[in-house]
């Protein structure tokens, strides 16, 4: 028995749920051998207790397919802040935490602030994807400047398109300019499966996933599908904003995702040519929502023309002009965002396995 033939047999052991071993995700440590016998760890990224029992299961038959004597399989769960910091389900379990950024309507900067949040991330030396799951509405591509790059695909799993130091993937880049999708409830739910269970993104350590706006089958699938670390709401200081950002807050308590904060866009204007700032659309109205939910404001990103050039030139504000009023409040708000994620992988993450969908009062669930 060699250390060779030990990984060769594992190298059969599929993660469950996924279509890569868990020898290439490299999952497994400190093998031992002595004589027949071997012994070794799987560093795994889910706590379910299924998991972890196929895993073994399969691993000892296939290392008993070898003639190996006695086989002890040591699965070491997400504890430790290198593991994925939530418990339950994870479709994708090479991505260490994940980032939902919702919005309860549309049209308050959510891609944009997804996008610059990305890159203050990666900027901070963190290994960072951006999802595009808004499918309906894919403007990823066009804000990172990859609109006209169509992706690679190796066997059967597409690689993720790179720009401004982070991985990306968008519905955008996967169908032709200006084609519209009309689909159902269903295919979106599957759609947002197949980004993050055929999508060959790298060993990330936050996945920043840019949400349609709303509350609906999108969110509740993700949740169910991968164990979500924080949500970051993105509001405007409008009231009829604020109505709808506080059904994306409430959505975040019921699926049981911490919330890393409030994003408030449109938040004064910085006129180009003096720099004065002024405040036209109120600014800080967040702040009792916030208290409300038990959050807090961590960012307030005022108007300002150069955001709007950069998203439409596929040029961030973050990385083109990283001395800007706007870029700086981008990173202040996501060193806080990295340090609650720090923060709740030292607790040892937290539980959204049991999500289910919820069924208003007087309103009976039925089948389609």
């Amino acid at each position: 028995m060699t250390e060779q033939i030990v990984n060769e047999a594992l190298s059969k052991v599929m993660y469950p749920g996924f279509t890569k071993d868990i020898v290439t995700f490299g999952f497994v440590k400190d093998i031992k051998i002595e004589g027949i016998d071997v012994s070794f760890t799987v560093d795994i990224t889910s706590s379910a207790p299924e998991v972890a029992q196929q895993i073994t299961d399969d691993a000892t038959r296939e290392l008993k397919a070898v003639s190996a004597g006695k086989v002890t399989c040591n699965i070491k769960s997400p504890q430790m802040p290198k593991e994925s910091s939530s418990k339950g389900k994870n479709i994708a379990p090479q991505v260490k935490n994940f980032l939902m950024v919702s919005s309860g309507k549309g049209g308050v900067g959510k891609s944009t602030t997804s996008v610059n949040i990305a890159i203050s991330l990666a900027k901070q030396g963190l290994k960072v994807g951006l999802l595009d799951a808004d499918i309906y509405g894919p403007n990823i591509p066009r804000m990172m400047g990859v609109s006209d790059i169509k992706p690679e695909v190796t066997g059967n799993k597409v690689l993720p398109l790179k720009a401004y130091g982070i991985e990306l993937m968008s519905m955008g880049s996967l169908m032709e300019e200006g084609q519209s999708l009309m689909w159902r409830g269903a295919m979106i739910m599957k759609a947002i499966e197949q980004f993050l269970r055929d999508i060959l993104w790298s060993e990330l350590d936050v996945l920043v996933i840019d949400m349609p706006p709303g509350t609906g089958d999108a969110q509740l699938t993700l949740a169910q599908s991968v164990p979500v670390t924080v949500g970051l709401t993105v509001t405007t200081p409008q009231s009829v904003s604020l109505d709808d950002s506080r059904r994306s807050l409430d959505m975040f308590k019921k699926l049981n995702i911490p919330i890393a904060g409030i994003v408030e866009n449109m938040s004064g204007f910085i006129a180009p040519d003096t720099g004065v700032e002024y405040d036209i659309f109120g600014k800080g109205t967040s702040g009792p929502m916030a208290e409300e939910f038990e959050t807090k404001i961590i960012a307030e990103i005022p108007i300002e023309p150069s955001i709007r050039t950069g998203g439409d030139e596929g040029k961030p504000i973050t990385f083109v002009d990283p001395t800007s009023e706007s870029a700086k409040r981008y990173a202040v708000a996501a060193e806080s965002i990295w340090a609650q994620i720090e923060e709740i992988n030292a607790n040892g993450g937290v539980d959204n396995e049991s999500v289910q969908p919820t069924t208003p009062p007087g309103v009976s669930a039925c089948s389609v």
